[in-house]
């Protein structure tokens, strides 16, 4: 959560009861509930906007057919990256091991 250990969330907790009281706390706590529902509330409602516009100018199908080309081409380029970094590699591996072989052998 955020990259707060329980350490430090219960002495958050400590110092905010110190600052407040046990009084005000849970109105605090609702407080910041209904505010977080409601930044909620709104991102989705602009998330739903953007989308019906992107939809009505065409846009929808076009980024659709982006991702799947990029995701071609990020395979591609993987696949590539692998068979090139792979050969190299095994071929090391083999010399190594050759080179290793009467090592293992005397011990």
């Amino acid at each position: 959560m955020f990259g707060i250990g329980g350490g430090e969330l219960i002495f958050i907790i400590f110092i905010a009861l110190m600052l407040f009281g046990t009084d005000k706390i849970p109105v605090i706590a609702r407080n910041l509930g209904k505010g977080m529902a409601q930044l909620k509330n709104a991102t989705n409602e602009i998330k739903s906007e953007i989308k019906k516009s992107a939809e009505a100018n065409g846009l929808d199908t076009s980024i659709n057919e982006l991702t799947s080309t990029f995701t071609k081409e990020v395979e591609s380029v993987k696949d590539s990256l692998d068979t090139n970094i792979s050969n190299p590699i095994d071929t090391m591996k083999h010399d190594i091991e050759e080179a290793t072989g009467p090592i293992k052998r005397q011990m």
